[in-house]
Order: C-alpha cells, then sequence, then structure tokens
C-alpha cells in the first residue's frame, strides 16, 4: 500500500508541473493571438510527438519528454539586413516574398542564417502582418512576459489559500502569554550538528535535570515573574551557566525546579543566524502558525522573491556539488536543487507517509508545487535568451532604442534583431540541458529525502 501511495503522490506531482507547464504556455499563446500573431503549435513535452491535433491554424500535442513546452509564434526573427535575403519577390497577389540565404561564412554567422531560413520557410505571404518581430515592443513584453507570470499567480493562489486557512509553517510564532512547554531536551546537542537523536556522548540537558515536561507553565525564572516567550527567552540566554530557579504549573499545581543553564552557540535570533555563547536550557514552546490573505501572502513571497535570486545566483555551484556527490567525491547536501524527478520523490515520500495526517500532507503537496512553480517563473525572467527574459529585454532595448531615436530626431532604427544573439542562447540552452541532467541523474543515484 504504501508503494502504490508513494507512486500515486510522484505521478500527481508529475502531472500538476505538466498542468503548470500547459498553463505557461497558455500565457504566451493567449496573448500572442489576441494580438493578432499567428501560433501554429502549442506542445507539452519535447521530443517525438505523442499525441496532437489540429484547431484551426494551430496544432496541438503532447511530446515524449515531459521537460517542458513550447508555442511557435511565427515571425520571432526578422529576415535581417538586405545582404541576408536571398531574394525579395513579389507574387501575383503583390506580397513581398522574402528567402533567406540558408548558409553563410563563419560558424556564429552560419547559425544565425539558418535559424533564419528555417524561421521564414514558415512565413507566407499572408502573414506579413502578424509576425512577431513586428508587434508593437509593449505587445511582445506582454506575450513573452505572459508564461512566467502564469507560473507566479499559481504560485500566489497556492500560497494564498495555504496561508488563509493553514497557515504559513515557516512562520511559526510562541503562543502569547505564559510559555507552555511544546517539547524538553533530553540532552544538550550543538547547534552546528543538526541531529535530533541524543547519544551517549551528549550531555542531559539542564531542563531535563529541573523535572520539566512538556504542558508545564512556566512562571517564574529566578524569581522574576515570567509573562512570554520573548522575555524568559532573554532570561536564560542572559544567565549563561549560572544557577536556574525555575517555577512553573503543571495540571494546576505550581512546582518549582533547580538546575544550572549552560553555554551553548545558538543563533542571536530568526533573522540574524549569527551564533553567540549564551546561556541554554532546553525548552521549546508552544507555536502557532501566522496566516493571512492576499497581502500576507505578497509581503511572503517578496520575501521568497530575495531568497530566489541568491538561490539562482548559487545555482551553478550547488550543481557542481550535485555532480561532485553522484561521483562520490562529497556527500549531497540536503538544500541542494531537485529537478522533476526530485520533486516527485518529495511528493511520493509525503503522500505515502505515516507521520503525516491528511491536511499537512495536502499543505505540503500544495507547498511543493507553488515553491517549483514561484521558481521557474522567476528564473525564466533571467533576461538571457532562450529565456522568456530574454526576449523581454530585446523588446524593452527595442523601445528605449526608439525612444531615442524620436527624441533626438534621428531615423528610426527598427526592429532589435534577436538573432544575433542566438550564440548566445545555444550557450546558454546547452548550460541549462547540462544542469537539467546532472540534477535528474543526481535525484535518481543521489537522492535527497524529506524524512
Amino acid at each position: 500500500m504504501d508503494t502504490l501511495l508513494w507512486v500515486f503522490g510522484a505521478l500527481v506531482f508529475v502531472v500538476a508541473i505538466l498542468a503548470s507547464i500547459g498553463l505557461h504556455e497558455l500565457g504566451h499563446m493567449i496573448p500572442a493571438k489576441a494580438f493578432g500573431g499567428k501560433v501554429t503549435q502549442y506542445f507539452i513535452g519535447f521530443g517525438p510527438t505523442v499525441w496532437s491535433t489540429r484547431r484551426g491554424e494551430t496544432e496541438y500535442g503532447v511530446k515524449a519528454i515531459p521537460l517542458g513546452g513550447y508555442v511557435k509564434i511565427v515571425g520571432m526573427l526578422p529576415p535581417g539586413a538586405a545582404d541576408l535575403a536571398d531574394e525579395v519577390t513579389v507574387d501575383a497577389a503583390g506580397n513581398t516574398v522574402t528567402k533567406v540565404r540558408k548558409s553563410n561564412t563563419g560558424l556564429f554567422t552560419q547559425l544565425i542564417s539558418d535559424a533564419r531560413a528555417a524561421e521564414w520557410e514558415l512565413v507566407g505571404p499572408e502573414d506579413s502582418d502578424r509576425l512577431f518581430y513586428k508587434m508593437t515592443w509593449w505587445k511582445k513584453v506582454v506575450v513573452m512576459a505572459g508564461g512566467p507570470t502564469v507560473n507566479i499567480l499559481i504560485a500566489f493562489f497556492v500560497f494564498w489559500a495555504i496561508f488563509a486557512t493553514y497557515g504559513n509553517a515557516a512562520e511559526a510564532r510562541p503562543d502569547s502569554g505564559r510559555p507552555v512547554l511544546a517539547e524538553v531536551s533530553d540532552c544538550v546537542i550543538p547547534y552546528e550538528e543538526q541531529r535530533l537523536e541524543c547519544t551517549d556522548s551528549d550531555p542531559v540537558s539542564p531542563a531535563a535535570e529541573a523535572g520539566l515536561e512538556p504542558g508545564d507553565v512556566i512562571t517564574s525564572f529566578n524569581g522574576v515573574a515570567v509573562t512570554s516567550w520573548d522575555q524568559l527567552r532573554e532570561l536564560i540566554r542572559a544567565n549563561a551557566d549560572g544557577e536556574a530557579v525555575i517555577g512553573y504549573e503543571r495540571d494546576g499545581v505550581a512546582l518549582t525546579g533547580t538546575t544550572s543553564t549552560t553555554v551553548e552557540l545558538r543563533p542571536e535570533s530568526e533573522e540574524d543566524r549569527t551564533l553567540r555563547e549564551v546561556g541554554f536550557l532546553g525548552v521549546t514552546p508552544t507555536t502557532h502558525l501566522e496566516s493571512g490573505g492576499p497581502l500576507y501572502t505578497v509581503q511572503q513571497m517578496d520575501e521568497m522573491a530575495v531568497e530566489t535570486v541568491k538561490a539562482m545566483a548559487n545555482l551553478p555551484g550547488k550543481v557542481w556539488g550535485v555532480a561532485k556527490a553522484i561521483v562520490g567525491v562529497q556527500e549531497r547536501d540536503q538544500d541542494s536543487p531537485v529537478s522533476i524527478v526530485g520533486g516527485s520523490r518529495f511528493s511520493g515520500e509525503i503522500v505515502s507517509s505515516d507521520e503525516l495526517e491528511v491536511t499537512e500532507k495536502v499543505v505540503f503537496f500544495g507547498s511543493l508545487v507553488a515553491g517549483f512553480n514561484f521558481f521557474i517563473g522567476m528564473f525564466n525572467f533571467i533576461p538571457l535568451l532562450p529565456l522568456d527574459g530574454g526576449h523581454i529585454a530585446s523588446a524593452l532595448w527595442e523601445a528605449v532604442r526608439r525612444g531615442f531615436a524620436r527624441l533626438f530626431g534621428r531615423p528610426d532604427p527598427g526592429y532589435v534583431d534577436a538573432a544575433k544573439l542566438l550564440p548566445v542562447a545555444y550557450v546558454v540552452a546547452s548550460c541549462l540541458l547540462v544542469l537539467s541532467a546532472v540534477l535528474i541523474v543526481g535525484d535518481i543515484v543521489v537522492p535527497v529525502s524529506i524524512s
């Protein structure tokens, strides 16, 4: 049964991500068609076609490799300068017909000219007014930003639903009033080791020595009346390794425990993770999850955006760490990035877990899907081709260039030729392919587990 649940959870995650990819591509296709553009293909996946059907001028389908998707918008690349055109003629209806050379001298120029030729093989005379490159700059921005924006909106609505009904698991706050103990440590474990199980060499915690138990209500510390967890925390930290007389209530009965706090390295606060030597008792209070509506969700996603940008900056180094783990040079970090394969493993573990309630499973799964969507959306805004952000950057540069020309009375510089950036696009695409392959292999060979 656990195996079936694991498989079910993994498949549900894959389907959710494929649905997100489909919605991402709709975010491109719908505005492109609304602005008069011609969309000839809408596919989920890459590689050989598994299924397709044609509706009007657009072919819709699914391909064999479920690692992305695409829409084909006609006229993404301009034909280029006049010297790149092999032949420009006029047909019987008076339409201009452009043929582009399929080869050129030099590696990069040949790549560019071949890409133009492949693009313009799909362009007919009737498409002259429907070409993407001829759209005004703001329409190009809307079309290309539509996809990643959809991913971010998916993340927003999923997070909103979770934060409004369940709460934000990343923001657990101590309950107000006198602190009630949720956990009492059996031993003192150094913070850097980040383990849960005690060993024979670990000293008994001061809280355990004092006889404290979960459910106890702390009323005083060294004669000072305690009214909140923050107050108790500061009293403990300031006590260093001094004697501690703790007043508490258990089942309505007032009791007293005596011990000595110990000095340990602990973070300054939730925001400041700098380790400092402070007094340590070994207790954790009962908490509640912060909750909120759309404005709260926006605030949380703003913080997530900062962390995502940092994660993207560190991505190459993190993937290199995964590569070293694959060949056995080092252990894989638990906070290393994962592919859709790793995400499906997480989902399978969540659904098949016996330690989580159904509500917790739904929340964890929703957070996982929302997190993937948020990262996909943010990543696609990177201003490099072939990512959507590269096309957005080209459109914005076109607007700036033409704006300056009008401002200073200069001739219109024309459309930005995105084809000239294709060498960059090929390099970026190759790097992304390598990164993806490393993560997929890593998620199979040295997977990260949430258990």
